[in-house]
């Protein structure tokens, strides 16, 4: 059977940067690996809406498609637990670091993004999950426009039959990075929620109509529990 690592070697190539900026995105991918281990260390995490139904289906071996915002994606690693996971993640220098990163943390990518390499990466998402892996998507990565899902997920989730599970969080204490997304940064020691959304699923058969009425599904449920969780700190919902 065609390895994982194979199927990006021949459908998705590993980018190649010239000397300084591959020195640039060592250092940035290495800083930002430390960072995120110390995130993982010391704050304190919570969970709440399905988030006992997507462990059990992991407990079962079941695989699951797991989505959240690009502005959620620094502490996702985090609250997996199932056996082994696979993200569609883009080539250009900034995915490239997050590859890097979510490497050290067992995590494999695909290259690929629903602006570029779309159908690349789409062969290769099939092919992880043929081979067991859960999928991992950012329905409104790589730019944007921000919190607007995609397609592509639905696209992913009526081929496999896997669920979809949307997933976000928020925090007690966190900085909003300026960018296009804006980024949540949990800081250190702060209380982190994880919710998780009712599983979506897409039929086998469904129509372009039944898909675009699943997207829609989808972006609610992420700007739903996106807010639940930015609020879910100040309304006194953990004790």
């Amino acid at each position: 059977m065609t390895s994982i690592s194979q199927t990006r070697r021949s459908t998705n190539p590993n980018p190649s940067f010239p000397l300084r900026e591959e020195l640039a995105i060592r250092c940035w991918a290495g800083l930002a690996f430390c960072g995120l281990w110390l995130l993982g260390k010391t704050t304190r995490k919570f969970f709440a809406g399905a988030a006992d139904e997507l462990r059990a289906c992991w407990q079962r071996g079941e695989q699951t498609i797991i989505a959240f915002w690009h502005s959620r994606i620094l502490l996702m690693p985090f609250p997996y637990c199932g056996q082994k996971a696979c993200i569609l993640n883009s080539a250009h220098r900034d995915g490239e670091i997050i590859t890097r990163v979510i490497k050290r943390f067992g995590v494999t990518a695909v290259r690929g993004s629903s602006t570029r390499g779309w159908l690349r990466g789409l062969k290769g998402m099939l092919e992880a999950y043929r081979q067991g892996y859960d999928l991992v998507v950012v329905p409104d990565g790589p730019r944007g426009p921000r919190y607007h899902a995609k397609s592509g997920v639905l696209q992913l989730a009526r081929a496999t039959g896997a669920p979809i599970f949307p997933v976000t969080y928020g925090a007690a204490w966190a900085l909003t990075i300026p960018s296009w997304d804006r980024l949540l940064v949990p800081l250190p020691f702060s209380r982190v929620v994880y919710i998780v959304g009712q599983p979506i699923r897409v039929p086998a058969d469904a129509s372009a109509a039944q898909l675009e009425e699943k997207r829609q599904a989808l972006e609610h449920s992420l700007n739903s529990i996106t807010t639940q969780a930015d609020q879910f700190f100040k309304t006194g919902s953990c004790r």
